[in-house]
């Protein structure tokens, strides 16, 4: 069993196309584990035979924790592109926070701050050479913008906690952004 599989089929079912799973997602993002190994089972002849211990090693095992069962549900942790708003638990950010996005993006972003675009929430790391590696993902012309996060959280802007390296915010203002040199 691919590891690396499973785990992107759990996102794309729990984070952005639950109904072609046919789940079922609560207000805070939570399906039936049951309905979710069935829906897996489904999907793969070589995963006829996965099972809950297998769904929980995945998790266990990721670099980054994107997924969490508690008892017999599980949910994404974010980055759900799903319509209607997930809850999500609001938090005291750290100090600072980080985005990494192209450099296209730049002018955009000083301009009108950082928005969840086709996401739900804003997506922030905990530190600049994460947000770095993100930022990777969309160009190789990178920027990373920093966050002064305690500074808005104290302004109003409500943050989200994500993950242990990723932070959710519905925007940022501009004016608690910087890029940095």
């Amino acid at each position: 069993m691919n590891d690396a599989e499973l785990s992107k089929a759990l996102s794309h079912a729990l984070r952005h196309e639950p109904w072609l799973f046919e789940l079922e997602l609560d207000d805070d993002g939570w399906a039936s584990l049951d309905a979710v190994l069935f829906a897996l089972r489904e999907q793969r002849a070589e995963w006829q035979s996965l099972t809950a211990a297998d769904i929980d090693r995945v998790i266990r095992l990721s670099p980054n924790r994107r997924h969490e069962i508690d008892a017999r549900r599980i949910r994404a942790l974010y980055g759900h592109s799903v319509p209607g708003k997930l809850r999500r638990r609001p938090g005291y950010p750290p100090t600072l926070l980080f985005h990494g996005t192209s450099a296209s993006a730049s002018a955009t972003i000083a301009k009108e701050g950082l928005r969840p675009m086709s996401r739900q929430y804003v997506h922030l790391s905990i530190d600049a050479l994460t947000a770095q590696e993100v930022g990777r993902r969309k160009s190789t012309r990178t920027v990373v913008w920093e966050i002064a996060s305690a500074l808005a959280h104290r302004a109003s802007v409500p943050f989200y906690e994500g993950n242990d390296k990723v932070w959710l915010a519905d925007l940022v203002p501009s004016q608690f952004m910087r890029v940095m040199s």
